[in-house]
């Protein structure tokens, strides 16, 4: 299994709030330390809103290969329905040139719409716009000239699109929530699937994986070109009892807020400790108990072949955030690698 961190470069940690300039050069030490310590992918997401700097995530994926030597960047989403498909592939083939064959897409839909009225884009088209942005992100891939056409953006006539990446295939893996029609098309597409399980328990998604894993034989894809990444909030500390400490205050500080925003109920310390246990979507703990939990995880869902760690997002420190980074690399891989 491949273990990476994810980040939306916060700049927002508990009460206190870094300068931009800051939290950035912070983004970017933790990122080093994560390809020190031999972990295989840190993903950067995007949104546009004041509390995050990830509304450009190629250009921070960008800085990062330029500080390291053997880790893959990723989008982590890239919000592709409100994207051009061209300069999408023209920053990751760029990034891909500066990294020497290490940047990697993970397209969506976006989870939040912010970046639909500042783009210009009509919601009512989210579904319409993803597929056929994902359609010419893909010839435009597989193609040096292009000719396409379609309803959102203007037609292209045997254009080349350059520069080309330095990958043969530039890996494209299709971001999803709880859709079951985008699990098939990841499926139908044969294209490495991306899960973003955030509440609940993760063995529920079971059925959903395993639609996409038909829908990819059907479509005549071999079983280890399907592959499976999941991602979830998580973090690792020297002990089960300070990784709690550290985290659920945070935590529960931020998902209080949203759920005001979005019409969910307040946390409660009783619904933290279901999500920290066994079947629980919180990968949180000590290095042992966590990679356990990966194994538990991968084995519900039928074989996890990526988990990335989303960690920024529940006030932690800098120097938290750091260690918690070389544990995973120190001690979760190495237990996940017997």
């Amino acid at each position: 299994m491949e273990i990476g961190i994810d980040s939306f470069a916060s700049a927002m940690y508990g009460s206190k709030t870094l300068s931009s300039v800051a939290a950035m050069e912070q983004l970017l030490d933790r990122i080093s330390m994560a390809d020190e310590v031999g972990l295989d992918v840190f993903g950067i997401g995007e949104h546009h809103k004041k509390e995050f700097l990830d509304s450009a995530p190629a250009v921070i994926l960008s800085a990062a290969a330029a500080r390291t030597k053997r880790i893959r960047l990723t989008s982590a989403v890239t919000v592709l329905s409100t994207s051009d498909p061209v300069r999408v592939y023209q920053n990751f083939a760029t990034l891909d040139l500066i990294s020497k064959g290490r940047a990697e897409l993970v397209v969506g839909r976006g989870s939040a719409i912010d970046a639909y009225p500042l783009f210009g884009f009509d919601l009512n088209d989210y579904d319409a716009l993803f597929a056929e942005k994902l359609d010419l992100l893909l010839r435009i891939r597989d193609q040096e000239f292009v000719s396409w056409s379609g309803r959102f953006r203007p037609a292209l006539e045997n254009q080349p699109v350059y520069p080309r990446a330095f990958q043969d295939k530039l890996p494209v893996w299709l971001g999803v929530g709880g859709t079951p029609e985008s699990f098939a098309r990841a499926g139908s597409l044969g294209l490495p699937l991306m899960v973003a399980i955030i509440g609940g328990e993760t063995e529920r998604f079971r059925p959903l994986i395993d639609l996409y894993r038909e829908a990819g034989h059907r479509a005549g894809f071999a079983a280890e070109e399907l592959k499976v990444g999941l991602h979830s909030p998580g973090y690792v500390a020297a002990s089960n009892e300070q990784a709690i400490a550290d985290y659920y205050p945070g935590y529960a500080e931020l998902w209080t807020k949203l759920g005001r925003e979005r019409g969910w109920p307040p946390v409660t310390k009783t619904q933290f400790d279901h999500l920290t246990g066994p079947k629980g979507v919180l990968v949180l703990g000590a290095p042992e108990q966590v990679a356990e939990k990966l194994l538990r995880h991968s084995e519900s869902l039928g074989g996890v072949d990526r988990f990335t760690f989303q960690m920024d997002n529940a006030g932690l420190s800098h120097d938290q955030l750091l260690r918690s980074i070389a544990l995973i690399g120190e001690k979760v891989k190495p237990f996940l690698n017997k």
